[in-house]
């Protein structure tokens, strides 16, 4: 279908997308909308930046306000009808945007649950009666340790970065909340990757067969992103990545680095250097993190300094160019990063210092490229 005008949403939500501007459907949205629509269980796999998340927030908000508009509004506080989870704080609280930039019609309430945030102010978040979830796993579960919700009315499940989800540290997590769902709710997942190692799990998880969905682009790189490689010597690492930086002081770059240990080296070279930078990686304050992130997103400096933490979900329209200062050591780690940028048709470029032992991470890469 070529319109979102073609699926039988509700008028206010095909009139939310029209003032944005969004008429037309991605693959993944027009693979998969009639499914979820029809309450059919997902799992949709597409390159990033292909608009996973209104995939599933479309037949959500017009599942949970059909209800409503036939008579059955939601009754009880702490009680919500659509679910989302999500791995970590920043991807929740873009997913909270997209959800409430189309509710100003439907006039549903989300409510967001993140870690990072005080218990308070998460118990505070589902005291009252509302529609949607979106959560992470930690926060969700005191919660319901703490009897403060219940998902015995969830009538639509989400896991978002599916394949971060589903791991093995997460699986206990994700049969818990399975558990305390109604045992015929249609569940979704969506992920940029979703390895076939992870196969059984997915079919474990879900209590009906799946409409699968893989995009011609996912496992893909997207044919508006540049990839350059420079070879490096390990003892010049930091002489090409100067001259990058200096050659374009403006870019909003994203700089990628495997280990804590590599972010205070590259971090110890910047200052040196008098480069403005923030880092966003695990092991530092959420507080700092997520100041660090609002200074690049404003474009007060134009450099961030990330883990692989940095390469799952984020969504900013700025990053001009992904910098892999050290690669990463498996190709779905490599496709998250380079997903950062081109993001939407838009242009990106991602450059590589290559040394020799990444040699046969950049011959799969080359061959995804190709592919493109």
């Amino acid at each position: 279908m070529s319109s979102f005008s073609d699926f039988p949403l509700l008028p206010t939500l095909i009139a939310s997308l029209a003032e944005q501007g969004i008429k037309h459907p991605t693959e993944i949205q027009a693979r998969t909308l009639s499914a979820m629509l029809s309450e059919k269980s997902v799992v949709g796999v597409a390159e990033t930046g292909s608009g996973k998340t209104l995939a599933y927030v479309l037949p959500m908000l017009h599942r949970l306000k059909t209800l409503e508009l036939e008579g059955s509004a939601v009754a009880d506080p702490g009680r919500p009808r659509g679910l989302v989870l999500v791995p970590g704080r920043e991807l929740g609280e873009q997913v909270g945007k997209v959800f409430k930039s189309l509710t100003h019609g439907t006039r549903l309430r989300v409510r967001m649950v993140l870690g990072g945030t005080r218990k308070q102010i998460a118990r505070q978040s589902v005291a009252g009666k509302f529609e949607v979830l979106v959560a992470t796993p930690g926060r969700l579960v005191q919660l319901l340790d703490g009897g403060e919700l219940t998902l015995n009315d969830v009538r639509m499940l989400v896991f978002d970065e599916a394949d971060q989800m589903i791991d093995e540290g997460f699986r206990p997590v994700a049969d818990r909340i399975l558990r305390e769902c109604p045992r015929d709710v249609p569940a979704a997942m969506f992920s940029a990757t979703l390895p076939q190692s992870q196969d059984v799990v997915v079919r474990d998880l879900f209590r009906a067969a799946p409409h699968r969905v893989r995009t011609k682009g996912s496992h893909k790189l997207v044919p508006t992103l540049r990839t350059e490689n420079k070879v490096v010597d390990r003892g010049r690492r930091w002489d090409v990545l100067r001259d990058l930086l200096e050659d374009d002081r403006e870019a909003g770059t994203l700089l990628f680095a495997n280990t804590r240990e590599q972010c205070d080296g590259i971090a110890a070279k910047l200052d040196e250097a008098g480069i403005p930078y923030a880092v966003y990686r695990g092991q530092m304050d959420r507080r700092e993190r997520r100041a660090n992130l609002a200074r690049f997103r404003s474009g007060e400096v134009s450099v961030m300094l990330a883990t692989d933490l940095g390469g799952r979900g984020l969504d900013i329209e700025r990053v001009d160019r992904v910098i892999n200062v050290h690669l990463p050591r498996d190709i779905d780690n490599y496709l998250h990063r380079a997903g950062r940028t081109a993001r939407a048709g838009r242009d990106g470029l991602v450059v590589n210092l290559v040394t020799h032992r990444d040699r046969p991470l950049i011959a799969k890469v080359a061959k995804r490229q190709a592919k493109s």
